[in-house]
């Protein structure tokens, strides 16, 4: 029997020993060679555009830039995700490390405690990262011809605590015995290829989602849920009864079942409470790490920093405690 990816030498290609080698040059050089990696890591000016910058730092030794052209000061991460941070850089490589080595997600709190921040900084810090991995999903469209895509859904959220008594007790699969907090996360996953999730209502709501991030060439396997009926009309669909098997040699599910299943131990085992605005953030970081499953951790670390870089500032989060948002 072969060797479990996750078990072999090659899933292993940085750790936190190494890290914790680097000096603070190093960290600072490895962040401006993603940064500006057409320059090889000379600075490039965010506001004018301008090459031609001189080191300026802090007073407490952190890298600062000053733009000959425009006088404008900046620093590694200004205009990126990460941009006014207050932690060192080096701690944001811990952070990110971190982060990728989880297989199924990484607890606030734990992330917390292994930085040594504040909850609040941890909170936000790795909800950042979880807006990295979505730029990858970001316009994503799966199948075309010769191809197949699993579609499926699983609820998440609203959760209603069963009555303490017996005759005080409701069915809390009936609408009204639920406090409208239950959604569905509906996930694509293309055989040998991406994965892609949307947050709905139900899973009726979800079709023009499908219709218009699938290709219309695709065969389409789903279970019997009547909410799938409609796609007939657009693709060559496989249905499964899941009440009489999980595959019957022509439709099967279980690729999408699989994304549901490790999403799941996410929920249960890190994070505890996965529901609300951040769902969908939980789904696609759940669909990063799915399609990442056989990459290095090295390779994992690299991609989530890139992105982190070259993306704007956080509109969700950045200042997100200073204004309260829900």
């Amino acid at each position: 029997m072969a060797q479990h990816f996750l078990l072999s030498a090659r899933a292993k290609t940085l750790s936190l020993a190494h890290v914790l080698r680097m000096t603070d040059a190093d960290v600072e050089g490895a962040f401006r060679e993603l940064r500006w990696e057409s320059t090889g890591g000379e600075p490039v000016c965010p506001k004018c555009g301008s090459l031609d910058a001189y080191d300026c730092r802090r007073p407490n030794g952190a890298p600062r830039f000053r733009c000959r052209g425009c006088k404008a000061d900046f620093s590694i991460t200004s205009g990126t995700l990460f941009a006014w941070h207050k932690m060192p850089l080096r701690t944001y490589l811990f952070a990110i490390v971190i982060f990728c080595n989880e297989v199924k997600g990484k607890s606030m709190l734990a992330l917390s405690r292994d930085l040594g921040t504040s909850y609040k900084s941890a909170f936000v810090l790795a909800h950042k990262l979880r807006e990295a991995m979505a730029e990858e999903l970001r316009g994503r469209t799966l199948g075309g011809e010769g191809k197949i895509a699993e579609v499926d859904g699983g609820y998440f959220g609203g959760s209603v605590r069963k009555a303490n008594f017996k005759k005080n007790r409701r069915d809390r699969r009936l609408a009204q015995n639920q406090n409208g907090k239950r959604k569905v996360v509906v996930v694509i996953r293309e055989r040998g290829g991406h994965t892609l999730p949307g947050v709905f209502r139900n899973e009726a709501d979800a079709l023009a989602f499908i219709t218009q991030r699938v290709a219309k060439e695709t065969e389409v396997h789903a279970d019997e849920a009547q909410s799938w009926n409609a796609l007939h009309e657009r693709f060559e669909m496989r249905r499964i009864n899941h009440l009489e098997a999980y595959s019957d040699g022509q439709a099967c599910t279980n690729q999408a079942e699989s994304f549901f299943s490790r999403m799941r131990r996410a929920e249960l085992g890190h994070h505890h409470h996965v529901a609300g605005p951040y769902l969908i953030r939980y789904a696609q970081e759940a669909a990063w790490r799915e399609d990442a499953r056989r990459v290095d951790n090295g390779a994992q670390v690299r991609r989530v920093a890139l992105l982190g870089l070259n993306r704007k500032p956080s509109v969700d989060f950045c200042g997100y405690w200073q204004r309260h948002k829900g």
